[in-house]
């Protein structure tokens, strides 16, 4: 198995970055994608790293925000027949809101036009190596990192609760790995569901965090911070992160996770 990066918000070596996440993944069975950046930069760094995004044969989106869905139409028109599983909610009107600026985040509805979109609604077993889930119960997430993201519904803007957020599972052999793109209902919720399907944690968990911030954090934002990572570090798992997650807060964690936490950038692979 093989996991490659094809594009982050940092740059190594000759590789693009943007603000947006895509991964590349040859299993036994599958080569996948899942998502796609924000634009369709992450194609220009598949060529780069000698991926042919025509041979993928699923793509999975993570949640529906431009970031990690911005490159689902080039994709599609290099390769339509590949599968492309999102959530019935995705199409949602999801907005960044702030005193300054009201910003659409959600993805070009046109999208939900291709013909080889397959919607899900909850959990969904693809096949013996995929699993797809969602209806996170526990609502342990960064508050601080979500406060700004709302939906428009009619007039009125209320709190994105995440409702088209999906995480992948694959297996291979005994080995259970998890992604998902920006954890926004909570890295630690999504382990807690994991937890009560699989009974356990995964070996591996490539996920942003989604606890970046701008200013300083507050004494109580740390605090959150370190647990979370205490809890991580708990599980056994070995974890990847970057995109969201910010290098304040990767740091933190750095120092109570050691080397069971690591970063990945654009162009990053790991084989298994």
């Amino acid at each position: 198995m093989k996991i490659t990066n094809l594009v982050e918000d940092t740059k190594n070596g000759k590789c693009l970055n943007e603000h947006g996440l895509s991964f590349y993944i040859e299993t036994a069975c599958h080569k996948l994608l899942v998502d796609s950046g924000a634009t369709a930069l992450f194609l220009q760094n598949a060529d780069m790293l000698g991926v042919d995004v025509k041979q993928v044969d699923t793509c999975i989106l993570s949640h529906g925000h431009y970031d990690h869905a911005g490159g689902l139409l080039a994709f599609a028109g290099q390769n339509p027949d590949a599968a492309i599983y999102l959530k019935d909610s995705v199409g949602g009107e999801y907005y960044h809101l702030s005193s300054r600026n009201e910003k659409y985040i959600g993805i070009d509805k046109t999208i939900l036009e291709l013909p080889q979109i397959i919607r899900v609604t909850g959990n969904l077993r693809i096949d013996d190596e995929l699993f797809l889930f969602s209806d996170f119960n526990e609502k342990n997430y960064p508050k601080w990192s979500n406060q700004h993201l709302k939906e428009k519904v009619g007039d009125t803007f209320v709190q994105d609760t995440f409702v088209h957020e999906q995480c992948l599972v694959i297996t291979q052999g005994s080995r259970h790995i998890l992604l998902s793109g920006c954890a926004h209902n909570g890295i630690l919720s999504i382990l807690a569901r994991y937890d009560e399907l699989f009974g356990g944690y995964p070996d591996i968990v490539i996920s942003g965090f989604h606890m970046v911030k701008k200013m300083d954090y507050t004494e109580e934002e740390t605090a959150y911070i370190r647990e979370t990572a205490a809890r991580l570090k708990q599980t056994g798992a070995l974890f990847y992160t970057g995109h969201c997650t910010g290098q304040k807060a990767f740091d933190i964690m750095k120092e109570i996770m050691g080397d069971s936490l690591q970063a990945f950038h654009s162009g990053w692979e790991l084989e298994l």
